[in-house]
């Protein structure tokens, strides 16, 4: 993508990537550029991006991740930001606010994957976190979500949370979830699935297919898109 059209997008509230340092598999960061074309490197995921042949941005961090090469192959988009105090992730989307997907902070790292989840339900912010197997957001407190028969559901609370659903094999209605107390993993939607929840942020699993799905319910991309080839 050229410089101009990047700009372009970014004139055009275009949706960003996030880049993160775990690995991304090629079809996964499509998906993801395919949605959200605005593009930018988190830390590590500079070396990434820098041997796929793409330019970012920016390059937002402590910067204590990013090879030599790729330091100096991004000089002009680095952006440093040293306080210790919150996660490249956290410091990547309060710098650059707005609906975003999140590419390289699923399937390597535990720890930093449940910092991502703390900072998305700390913040509020429109993010998904795409990997190859999953993708997860905090769930809106009511969603809709077009789903085929059979999809997967996973509902993880964060804090105490109550619910109803419509569409779900095994419904929530009366349920209430926390954490160490109940969680509604492995669900499945027997259609359309409709979520009305209460409380606590609870975070949502779908399998990485069901992306679009996810990004209408959080009304943050076009409903109907061709599902992502992953």
């Amino acid at each position: 993508m050229t410089r101009s059209e990047r700009e372009g997008d970014m004139e055009a509230g275009a949706m960003t990537t996030f880049v993160g340092g775990a690995p991304v598999e090629a079809a996964t960061l499509r998906a993801a550029l395919a949605r959200a074309p605005r593009l930018v490197a988190v830390d590590g995921g500079a070396d990434m991006l820098r041997a796929a042949g793409l330019v970012p941005e920016a390059v937002i961090g402590d910067l204590d991740s990013i090879s030599p090469a790729a330091r100096d192959h991004f000089a002009d988009r680095l952006r440093h930001v040293a306080e210790q105090d919150s996660t490249d992730f956290a410091k990547a989307v309060r710098s650059f606010p707005g609906p975003a997907i999140a590419v390289g902070f699923l399937g390597a790292r535990v720890d930093h994957f449940l910092a991502c989840l703390t900072e998305l339900a700390r913040s509020g912010t429109d993010c998904v976190l795409l990997g190859e197997m999953d993708c997860v957001c905090i769930a809106p407190p009511e969603a809709v979500l077009d789903l085929a028969p059979g999809t997967r559901v996973s509902l993880w609370p964060l804090e105490p949370a109550t619910g109803r659903s419509a569409g779900l094999e095994w419904p929530i209605d009366g349920l209430g979830l926390a954490p160490a107390v109940r969680a509604g993993t492995s669900n499945r939607a027997t259609g359309r699935v409709t979520l009305s929840l209460s409380g606590g942020p609870v975070a949502l699993i779908l399998p990485a297919e069901a992306l679009d799905a996810m990004l209408a319910a959080r009304k943050m991309g076009p409903r109907g898109a061709a599902p992502p080839s992953l």
